[in-house]
C-alpha cells in the first residue's frame, strides 16, 4: 500500500474518482455520465492538458512558464491574419504559428538560463509582451484583435474533426501524454529533468546539461501552447488575441494537483493527466448541477491547497523510506 502512496499520481487519481462519483450522484438524469457528457469534460480537459503536460515537465525541472496564455492567442492570430488578411495557405501558416510558439519558448529559456532570473518573473513579463505585441500588430494590420480563419479541409480534418460531441483535441492530448510519459519515464532526458529539478548544482556536477534541458522544455511549452491556439482557432473558425489567458495559472494548478512539486524534482505525466481530467470534470459537473460557475474557482483553490499539502507529505514519505 505504501508503494502506491508514494506515487505522484495517487492523490490526483483519488480526487478525480471521488469528484466524478460526486457529480454523477448529484446530477442524476442530466446526462453528465452519458457519452455526450463524457465528451464534454474530455474536451475541456484535452485543450488544457495539451499545454499542462509540457508545463508540468518544466515545473519538475524547477521552472515555470506563465507566457503560455498569450502564446495561444498569438498562434491563433497568426493563423487568422495569415489566412484571412493575407490570403496565405493554411499549412504554411500553421507551421509559422508553431515556429512562433517555439521561438517564444526559446527566448524564455535563453533569458532564464543566461540571466538566472526567476522564470516566474521572466515568463510573466513575456506574457504581457506577447499579448501586447499580438494586439498591437493585429490593430495595425486589420484594426481588430480577433479575425476569422479560413482553414483548408485537410487542416480541419487534423485539428477540428469531431466524433459526435468529442473533439479531435482529445487524441492530441493522449498523444502528447504518451510522448511525455515515454520521455519522462523511459529516457535519459527524463532522468535529466528530475535531476535538474531535484538539485541543479549536483545535476550539473554529474554531467547533466542543465541549460539545454531547461531551454528544450521552454521550447516544448511554447510549441504546445501554439498547438492549442491552432486547435481552438480552426475549431471556432476565428483567432483571438486573448485565447488561452485562462491557462496561465490553470496549467500549473492542474500540474500541482497531479502531484508535481512547486519546488521541482518530483511528479509524473500520469498525475498531470488525472489533474487535468479533474479540472474537466469539475468544470463540466458544475454546469450539470446548475450551480453558478464561479464555484469552479472555489473547487480548484481547495484542491490546489490540498494537493500541495498531500504532495509534500508523499514526498517526505518517499524520502524517509529510502
Amino acid at each position: 500500500m505504501t508503494k502506491y502512496l508514494k506515487k505522484p499520481e495517487t492523490g490526483a487519481f483519488a480526487a478525480f474518482l471521488l469528484t466524478y462519483v460526486f457529480f454523477a450522484l448529484a446530477t442524476p438524469g442530466t446526462g453528465f455520465v452519458s457519452i455526450n457528457g463524457t465528451a464534454g469534460w474530455l474536451n475541456l480537459a484535452a485543450e488544457l492538458g495539451i499545454v499542462a503536460i509540457p508545463v508540468g515537465l518544466l515545473m519538475i525541472s524547477g521552472e515555470f512558464d506563465l507566457s503560455i496564455g498569450s502564446t495561444v492567442g498569438a498562434a491563433s492570430m497568426i493563423l487568422a491574419l495569415g489566412t484571412n488578411q493575407f490570403g496565405g495557405p493554411t499549412w504554411p501558416m500553421i507551421v509559422l504559428a508553431l515556429t512562433a510558439g517555439g521561438l517564444i519558448g526559446l527566448c524564455n529559456g535563453l533569458v532564464v538560463v543566461k540571466t538566472k532570473l526567476p522564470s516566474f518573473i521572466v515568463t510573466l513579463a513575456t506574457n504581457f509582451i506577447v499579448i501586447g505585441a499580438t494586439m498591437g500588430t493585429s490593430r495595425l494590420i486589420a484594426n481588430v484583435t480577433s479575425s476569422s480563419i479560413f482553414a483548408s479541409d485537410s487542416a480541419k480534418m487534423v485539428f477540428a474533426f469531431r466524433w459526435g460531441q468529442a473533439n479531435i483535441s482529445i487524441l492530441w492530448w493522449l498523444l502528447i501524454a504518451f510522448i511525455g510519459y515515454r520521455v519522462l519515464s523511459r529516457t535519459a532526458f527524463g532522468n535529466w529533468i528530475y535531476a535538474t529539478g531535484g538539485n541543479e548544482d549536483s545535476a550539473r556536477a554529474a554531467g547533466v546539461p542543465v541549460e539545454r534541458v531547461k531551454i528544450t522544455l521552454f521550447v516544448a511549452t511554447g510549441v504546445a501552447a501554439a498547438l492549442v491556439g491552432i486547435l481552438q482557432g480552426i475549431q471556432w473558425n476565428s483567432g483571438n488575441s486573448t485565447y488561452g489567458m485562462g491557462y496561465v495559472f490553470q496549467a500549473p494548478i492542474v500540474a500541482v494537483i497531479g502531484g508535481v512539486l512547486l519546488t521541482g524534482g518530483y511528479g509524473s505525466v500520469v498525475g498531470i493527466v488525472f489533474g487535468t481530467a479533474l479540472f474537466g470534470v469539475i468544470s463540466s459537473g458544475i454546469f450539470y448541477t446548475g450551480w453558478n460557475t464561479d464555484w469552479i474557482q472555489l473547487f480548484l483553490g481547495l484542491l490546489l491547497a490540498l494537493a500541495v499539502l498531500a504532495n509534500n507529505y508523499v514526498r517526505r514519505l518517499a524520502l524517509t523510506s529510502k
